[in-house]
């Protein structure tokens, strides 16, 4: 109902939507059947990584050399969309964790790294993972206090990073660390290997998101490589602002489809149940509250592609990425409130999409960049 048809959409081609069926195949068949259970276990199985691999889906967008698949801007939408219709953040933020980890080391990586890591990650048999929050700060990224002090031919990081998604099963983790001065010229990104001496890991349990392990690591003078530095001492600032950015948008789609999901199950059980006689659906009240729903969806929907489209010209839209960012992370916050609502006491009953999807509303706004960040990003873009 929601979404326009193929022919309707110009910015989708037949490779797009080619994909798009796999995708919507494999969320049906391998996840969706299994989202609740595994929301309740607090893990998935690690299998998972390697049935997505199967279908390209893990390689979206890094260098065919190591297994990688060319993805322009709508093809990583039609996958963050797709994954979400099991309505499972948990489940998608984890299996996606290397889309924030791996980039880096794609980008800045030596060689020898890349090809070290990359193949295995890409083929699902290692988990990769980002670790830049800290106890201390997280959108506040030029000021973090994580340290790396050279030492002949390695670097001795001691610190510690919290929220970090796949934190407990990761094998790579690419971590922000101080090596000089204050400010971001100080910060530098460096590849930890999860069997590091020194390197533990506590298991954090949260509101949402419960598919997901989530951790805080711990960095006790753990010794790496120098040849496991990202790219050039003081240049990590610039590295990490470059991956938030995409961060944000597969952010953006995914909370957009969430909140797509939320409008089409309330329909379907406003359609259903019945009050006074009738549907509730044919209650003024239930039929404006789904046609809010559904106009917030669509102007998120429009406003991403166009940004989308914006991208692959060239341009680099930063203000605009930080209000997409927002503009999708309220969109998904009205609906998932409101499919609650429709749904009434089925609603806040564990193992429906809508009930899980509410308690994933507030990790997107706080996640990649609060909303309260994106705010004060734009205004400077904007030159206030």
């Amino acid at each position: 109902m929601l979404e326009r048809t193929r022919a309707q959409n110009p910015f989708y081609t037949p490779e797009h939507e080619a994909f798009r069926d796999v995708m919507r195949r494999f969320v049906a068949r391998e996840i969706e059947p299994y989202a609740h259970e595994w929301d309740e276990a607090g893990e998935f199985p690690r299998e998972l990584y390697a049935k997505a691999s199967e279908i390209g889906l893990l390689g979206l967008g890094f260098p065919e050399e190591f297994g990688g698949v060319p993805a322009d801007q709508f093809m990583k939408i039609v996958a963050s969309q797709e994954l979400a219709r099991a309505g499972a953040g948990g489940v998608s933020s984890s299996l996606m964790s290397h889309t924030i980890g791996s980039p880096p080391i794609a980008r800045a990586a030596r060689p020898e790294v890349k090809a070290r890591v990359l193949p295995d990650v890409l083929a699902g048999k290692k988990i990769s993972a980002l670790a830049i929050t800290e106890p201390s700060g997280g959108s506040d990224v030029a000021n973090l206090r994580t340290k790396a002090r050279r030492d002949g031919d390695h670097y001795v990081v001691s610190g510690e990073k919290t929220f970090i998604t796949s934190g407990m099963r990761a094998d790579y983790l690419t971590v922000a660390v101080r090596t000089g001065g204050d400010g971001p010229g100080g910060v530098s990104m460096l590849l930890i290997e999860g069997n590091t001496p020194g390197l533990s890991r506590t298991k954090l349990k949260k509101m949402g998101w419960w598919a997901s392990d989530t951790a805080t690591l711990h960095f006790d003078e753990c010794r790496v490589p120098v040849e496991n530095l990202i790219g050039e001492e003081g240049q990590g600032f610039k590295i990490i602002m470059h991956n938030f950015n995409s961060e944000r948008m597969g952010m953006a789609a995914s909370c957009t489809a969430y909140a797509r999901v939320c409008v089409e199950d309330a329909i379907a059980y406003a359609k259903e149940r019945k009050t006074f006689g009738k549907p509730i659906a044919q209650h003024q009240v239930i039929r404006h509250k789904l046609v809010d729903m559904a106009q917030k969806v669509a102007a998120s929907q429009a406003m991403l592609e166009m940004l989308a489209w914006r991208l692959g010209q060239g341009e680099s839209p930063v203000a605009e990425i930080c209000m997409m960012k927002n503009q999708a992370t309220q969109t998904m916050a009205f609906c998932a409130s409101e499919a609650v609502q429709i749904f009434g006491g089925a609603g806040f009953m564990r193992g429906i999409k809508v009930e899980r999807i509410y308690r994933e509303v507030k990790v997107n706004a706080i996640g990649g960049g609060t909303e309260e960040i994106m705010k004060d990003l734009a205004s400077r873009q904007m030159g206030l």
